[in-house]
């Protein structure tokens, strides 16, 4: 719950310092090259003649969410989701970008590379920012949100391609991806502080939240948790079907959610129908 303290203007003074403070710390820390050994994943067997196949066919709960998504927002039954049916926009960028990361990771687990990773992340940074957008949309304005959207798709792919450029011009500085990774997960539980919710079930984003927290966590401990389970599964794969279950629950919560006006007031969901 916002704190009665905080004004609108104070809240957005603190989102916009938050923002500038992470668009410029990349700047004064070293620069770092993507290692060469992330690609080294724990589990390489191949079957069925694809290579590294746990790894690429846990992509596929991407596509399948994605696909979702798309014809859930697109269809009518989506209407009780959303208050303006502008502020669906983001969701369809976000959803798109869940359906392009099955196949741009796909692609990259066949055969990891630095050429292929940017193909992994690019479809991941319009997810994350795509997901910013939307909670700014339905927390500090429609209108800001739907402007921002896509600069802010931009900004996250860039910092993608600027990664990339920077691998092949032997100068590999991987600051501004993981900024725009970490400011995606910081700044979404610091907007549902400073703004007062339209929707009910907020708490679903801070499941949606942990849930990336815990791919990451997989996605660390990749050779240990593949160790750990008898090379049955590894921490990458884990890593892959924990990111989809956050797509998962950002569907789920579309589905269950109602403008709190209404949650608070049923008769009102008759004027919201008409």
């Amino acid at each position: 719950m916002t704190p009665a303290w905080i004004s609108r203007r104070t809240a957005l003074t603190l989102l916009l310092a938050f923002t500038m403070v992470m668009a410029v710390l990349p700047v004064f820390l070293p620069r770092f090259a993507q290692p060469l050994e992330y690609h080294a994943f724990a589990d390489r067997r191949t079957w069925f003649g694809i290579s590294n196949f746990l790894d690429v066919i846990s992509n596929f709960p991407f596509a399948i969410l994605g696909l979702m998504g798309l014809i859930f927002i697109r269809t009518s039954r989506s209407r009780s989701s959303f208050v303006d049916m502008r502020e669906r926009w983001p969701y369809l960028a976000m959803f798109a970008g869940l359906l392009l990361t099955a196949f741009g990771s796909g692609y990259y687990h066949l055969d990891p590379n630095n050429s292929r990773l940017l193909w992994d992340r690019l479809p991941m940074t319009i997810v994350f920012m795509s997901i910013i957008a939307a909670m700014i949309v339905e927390r500090v304005s429609v209108r800001a949100g739907l402007y921002l959207l896509l600069p802010m798709v931009v900004i996250g792919a860039g910092s993608s391609i600027q990664w990339y450029v920077s691998e092949l011009r032997g100068l590999g500085d991987l600051r501004f991806y993981a900024a725009v990774q970490v400011y995606a997960v910081l700044v979404l539980p610091l907007m549902m502080w400073l703004f007062p919710a339209r929707y009910t079930r907020t708490s679903d984003i801070g499941v949606i939240v942990g849930f990336y927290v815990l791919a990451k966590v997989f996605e660390a401990f990749d050779r240990q948790i593949y160790a750990a389970l008898g090379h049955a599964v590894s921490g990458h794969t884990l890593k892959h079907l924990a990111a989809a279950m956050a797509g998962y629950w950002i569907l789920r919560m579309l589905k269950r959610r109602v403008p709190v006006d209404v949650a608070h007031n049923p008769a009102g969901s008759a004027k919201l129908a008409c």
